[in-house]
């Protein structure tokens, strides 16, 4: 019955979603209104029923119903609740379901946000949702269903990867999905801008929350992606360059330089054709990414097996992008006419310039990633690039937007005199250079940590100095206290200090990961019981191994006393993991973290029991915990940029031109 229900919904859900296409095509040619208030209603009973479908399936899993495939394969009569929960995306068919339920929710949520406003745009945006989760609904109900039943019932299932087997497996999928579809609201904006012949700000303006929303989700699933590397995969990193790891980040990039060049468009009318099709290329990269991680293409330990839905999502790309460029060919002659650049010294210069760093780092990862398959296609062997390509290739484009997060939000619009250069920053480079120099005289002797050092020092300081500006002015205008004079300003321009902010957090994670690339300390050793390895300041005591039955594995941990110099920090238990249905155990590392450094234990591997030796791999890795620090200082920031503060009225916004006039000198 469950089986039935759900499948009976998607396939209920796809008529909607077909008729979601075709009703703001018959309302166009008709000019009957009804048609595009059928529009709305197809989203929201699509809404309706993939909501009913994925919690029928989520049922499934709850009460493992072995009668479904999916359930049988992804969960067993022990598995924790928490976890049957997860198993909803744990394996190929259930993600899609998963990604269809985020897209309708949003789909949901801009259908009933917009529904008295943008009238023109409202049916063709809801029309892409459509096309959208047509596509997905087609392939949950024919290619890749997750209600297929089995008969007889197996006694017990299968159970989730073990790698899965982990809190974060709750909030990583969840994350990154809301990121990937979230980057269909502006898509669709677009693309109904196109289609109608709108090409002024108005999408733009619309979707700017959205955007900054997607790409907040999407910065948080890497983060929390690379979090679930460094504390479940158990080799001390955090990034490896993997294909799968590389699909989600690439959408992030030229979200990130849409973020920053609608700017232009907005202030100067400027890059129209350019902000349509980055737009048109981080929705693209989704879709990219699915097929990556679903097509079993390219070898990676977060993909699914191979299947036919990759071939399906291939050919869909292949539509999206002919059709998106397409369109926006058609509507050349209305993108013509933009004003031009000022002067190479300004703030739209810098934001063309962070755009071009941008882009060249996406072609890098892009080409680095599908290398195998053109050298497979080429010369018959796939053969993979490894991580020092990308390190290599993309440290100097990353050192470049470091420098470009200090000049574009301080730079003046247009063209900026001498005077402007040197009030914004000529002191922040004298205090980055004092801060470099110091690191050097005490024990940074390498060029590109110090390098990197001084580019952060000089945001960090630049956002200072401007800050400090702006609260003096303030103070001086209205008299405010330094507290009051932050809030008001924050207040009063939201988008700029929650980009500053978030600009702080980025910092926070490219020092801690120039600390951690650039001075890790690594050893490994083979310890009986009672022996010590000692590395750098820490000694680490063998003092047992134990063994323990878990309800879905049989986990064997090593004990080790940890002393850093003298003082007693406790006892840490890296541990192997055996499942019934793995052949290789599964490591559980295990760290502690401190602001300076962590501490990171691997048990690689051990005799018989009774024995007790075991092997131990140790890094110490300076500035970790920043990179995790820098996401909650992004998420405050964003938090600051798209919170609906009450506004001042217009005497306030009268007042801010005045304000940043004298910050900006």
């Amino acid at each position: 019955m469950t089986a039935a229900i759900g499948h009976t919904s998607i396939l209920l859900a796809l008529l909607l979603a077909l008729w979601g296409m075709a009703a703001p095509i018959i309302g166009h040619r008709t000019g009957k209104a009804v048609f595009f208030t059928a529009t709305r209603a197809a989203i929201l009973g699509q809404f309706a029923l993939v909501t009913l479908g994925s919690l029928a399936l989520i049922y499934g899993l709850v009460t493992t119903d072995f009668s479904i495939q999916y359930v049988a394969n992804n969960t067993t009569r022990a598995t924790p609740i928490y976890y049957r929960v997860t198993g909803l995306w744990g394996a190929l068919e259930g993600s899609l379901l998963l990604w269809e339920w985020i897209l309708i929710i949003f789909s949901g949520l801009v259908a009933w946000t917009y529904k008295d406003r943008h009238r023109e745009l409202m049916p063709w945006v809801l029309m892409i949702f459509s096309i959208v989760s047509a596509f997905f609904l087609g392939v949950i109900a024919f290619a890749s269903d997750p209600f297929a039943t089995v008969f007889p019932p197996p006694p017990d299932g299968r159970g989730l990867n073990p790698l899965l087997e982990d809190a974060n497996m709750m909030s990583h999928p969840p994350l990154l999905y809301t990121g990937f579809v979230g980057l269909t609201v502006p898509y669709a904006f677009a693309m109904a801008a196109l289609i109608v012949g709108r090409l002024d700000e108005a999408w733009i303006v619309t979707t700017r929350r959205w955007t900054i929303i997607a790409w907040f989700f999407l910065t948080m699933g890497n983060l929390v992606g690379a979090w679930w590397s460094y504390h479940v995969l158990g080799w001390g990193g955090y990034w490896a360059w993997d294909p799968v790891e590389n699909a989600a980040f690439m959408p992030w990039l030229p979200a990130t330089a849409f973020l920053h060049s609608v700017q232009v468009q907005e202030r100067r009318r400027m890059l129209k054709a350019w902000n349509l099709s980055l737009i048109m290329v981080a929705f693209s990269l989704t879709i990219f990414g699915t097929f990556l991680t679903r097509s079993g293409v390219l070898s990676s330990i977060h993909a699914f097996s191979n299947g036919p839905v990759g071939t399906i999502f291939l050919a869909f790309l292949a539509v999206i992008l002919l059709a998106s460029f397409g369109l926006l060919a058609y509507r050349a002659d209305l993108l013509k006419g933009q004003p031009q650049l000022d002067s190479m010294v300004s703030r739209e210069s810098a934001f063309l310039l962070n755009n071009v760093v941008l882009i060249s780092a996406l072609f890098t990862i892009f080409l680095g990633t599908i290398f195998p398959l053109i050298s497979e296609a080429v010369a018959g062997t796939p053969v993979s690039v490894g991580a020092p390509y990308f390190n290599s290739a993309t440290v100097p484009l990353f050192l470049a937007l470091v420098f470009l997060m200090a000049v574009g939000p301080m730079i003046a619009w247009r063209r900026a005199s001498w005077d402007n250069l040197r009030r914004n920053f000529l002191w922040p480079a004298v205090a980055s250079l004092i801060i470099t120099l110091a690191l050097f005289l005490g024990w940074v002797r390498e060029f590109l940590p110090l390098l990197g050092v001084m580019l952060c020092a000089f945001v960090v300081t630049s956002i200072l100095f401007d800050t400090a500006l702006a609260v003096r002015a303030r103070r001086r205008l209205a008299g405010e206290g330094i507290f009051r004079a932050l809030g008001t300003l924050t207040g009063r321009n939201q988008r700029r200090y929650g980009g500053l902010i978030v600009h702080l957090g980025i910092v926070l994670i490219a020092l801690g990961i120039a600390g951690s690339m650039s001075y890790s300390v690594e050893r490994e050793a083979t310890l009986g019981r009672g022996e010590t390895l000692a590395v750098g300041k820490y000694k680490i005591s063998f003092q047992g191994l134990r063994a323990s039955e878990q309800p879905t594995h049989y986990r064997v941990e090593g004990a080790f006393q940890v002393h850093n110099n003298s003082r007693d920090i406790g006892l840490l238990s890296p541990a192997l993991k055996f499942f019934p249905n793995q052949q290789s155990p599964v490591g559980r590392a295990v760290h502690r973290s401190t602001l300076t450094e962590d501490l990171y234990l691997i048990l690689s591997g051990f005799s018989e029991l009774e024995k007790n030796r075991a092997t131990l791999k140790v890094l110490v890795r300076p500035l970790v915990a920043w990179i995790w620090l820098g996401g909650a200082v992004i998420a405050l920031g964003t938090l600051v940029a798209v919170w609906p503060f009450k506004r001042q009225l217009a005497a306030g916004r009268e007042e801010q031109p005045v304000l940043e006039a004298v910050a900006e000198g």
